[in-house]
């Protein structure tokens, strides 16, 4: 079946959209690696100042949570699209305004509390950006292709991975002196234009079918989030769990592999940034294949590969980064890019997309996801801190993997294949509405 007019303007405001808004999140987690530990925590001791960019890199995942249920509750009352507009504003000029702070050195403490308030508003933004995108998808997506097409959400997310780290090593080109004084904002400005890009992509986009039907039956509920959670107690726990491992991998991958490379593997900046870009133009190239594959072989088998691929490679990883040889690294990121994350990330749209009927679908998936999200988001100061016990091998930070690994598997195990489930049920359970 081909993709009729309107399904692909819906796919390329999910692909354009996601690539921008998540091309937000993951700079601060660069710059967090890079570049904040120097300027806004100059107080501290370099391993020090760099657990502490990387707290403030973790607060962004602890407010993803409220934002899941702030504005999922508004995406299941007033519509998936709009929603996401109002996400596309509020991280585009929270990323924007952080290119224009000043730094200790100018404001003191100052500098790092107005960090970690725009940190928290991205927090906010992304905890109901992605949900949005993939429901939208999900519920524009023919029957027996969700999984393929709600995977181009998941590829917007890696294609701003991408262009993230594209455009610190490009800046990292520039004089030291420079890019500290200046260069390491410009990523930062480029989202003020970035926003008008993703708005003008998404204003053209159709509402959701089965939200347009919800509104047109009158049924829409008062308050998804007790719905969501009262409805599908079992899910919402699953969802949280699937989460927790893929946060942990490409985390890990593209901020703490990035500090350890430079910092104790002596590599430079370039060269760690180049494995994360290649770690993402990996999962880009899978990710509609593995979404096929989905569709054809269901979502549960493809999730309990991925988690377990996490676990035998985690120390195997960890052996080839610590070569220090730029190929072997390069080879790692990509090996675990392939098979540890890139079919879990492919199949996760339309997974949390199946997990919960149309009336709540949006807060139950954003809010269970960044719950996920919001307990592995401090992977990175984990990773550091484990490093740091161990003089700065990463050996506990392979077993800390495995242990998410471990956690995910379990919620993938528990939960049920949905792949023929009917997306435009208002509830697939068939259970009455929590009593008023």
């Amino acid at each position: 079946m081909s993709a009729t007019p309107e399904l692909k303007r819906v796919v390329l405001g999910a692909l354009v959209g996601t690539a921008l808004e998540w091309y937000d999140f993951f700079i601060y987690g660069t710059a967090a690696a890079l570049v904040f530990n120097r300027l806004f925590f100059t107080d501290a001791d370099p391993a020090a100042g760099t657990i502490a960019a990387f707290a403030t890199f973790g607060v962004g995942f602890v407010v993803r949570p409220f934002g899941g249920v702030l504005f999922g509750h508004l995406g299941d009352k007033i519509g998936r699209r709009s929603t996401l507009i109002i996400t596309t504003v509020i991280m585009g000029l929270s990323t924007g305004l952080i290119g224009l702070l000043p730094t200790y050195p100018a404001i003191g403490v100052a500098a790092p509390i107005l960090l970690t308030l725009l940190r928290v508003c991205q927090g906010l933004g992304a905890g109901a950006e992605f949900g949005g995108a993939a429901t939208l998808l999900a519920e524009h997506a023919p029957p027996g292709r969700r999984g393929y097409y709600a995977s181009y959400a998941q590829t917007g997310v890696q294609i701003g991975l991408v262009l993230g780290t594209s455009a610190f090593l490009l800046v990292q080109l520039m004089p030291e002196e420079d890019f500290l004084a200046w260069g390491w904002r410009l990523p930062f400005l480029v989202s003020f234009a970035l926003i008008g890009v993703a708005l003008y992509v998404r204003l053209r986009v159709a509402e959701s079918p089965v939200f347009r039907e919800m509104e047109r039956t009158r049924e829409i509920v008062r308050l998804p989030i007790r719905d969501a959670i009262a409805r599908y107690p079992r899910n919402f726990i699953v969802g949280v769990g699937a989460h927790i491992c893929d946060t942990a991998v490409v985390y890990t991958l593209a901020t703490f592999s990035v500090a350890y490379a430079a910092g104790e593997l002596g590599l430079s900046n370039r060269t760690a940034l180049l494995g994360v870009i290649l770690f993402g133009l990996t999962v880009i190239v899978l990710q509609p294949i593995y979404g096929h594959l989905s569709d054809r072989v269901g979502r549960r088998p493809l999730n309990l590969f991925s988690v377990v691929f996490v676990a035998v490679f985690a120390y195997p990883y960890f052996l080839m980064v610590d070569t220090g040889v730029t190929g072997v690294v390069w080879l790692a990121m990509m090996i675990m890019g392939a098979f540890g994350f890139a079919p879990q990330v492919a199949v996760q749209p339309v997974f949390y997309a199946e997990l919960f009927g149309a009336r709540v679908r949006y807060t139950g998936f954003a809010a269970s996801r960044e719950l996920g999200a919001a307990l592995a988001g401090f992977s990175p100061l984990i990773g550091a801190a484990l490093a740091a016990r161990l003089d700065g091998e990463p050996w506990l930070v392979a077993a800390f993997l495995i242990l998410t690994a471990m956690i995910s598997f379990g919620a993938f195990w528990a939960s049920r294949e949905s792949k023929d489930m009917d997306i435009a049920a208002f509830d697939p359970l068939r259970r009455p509405l929590v009593e008023e």
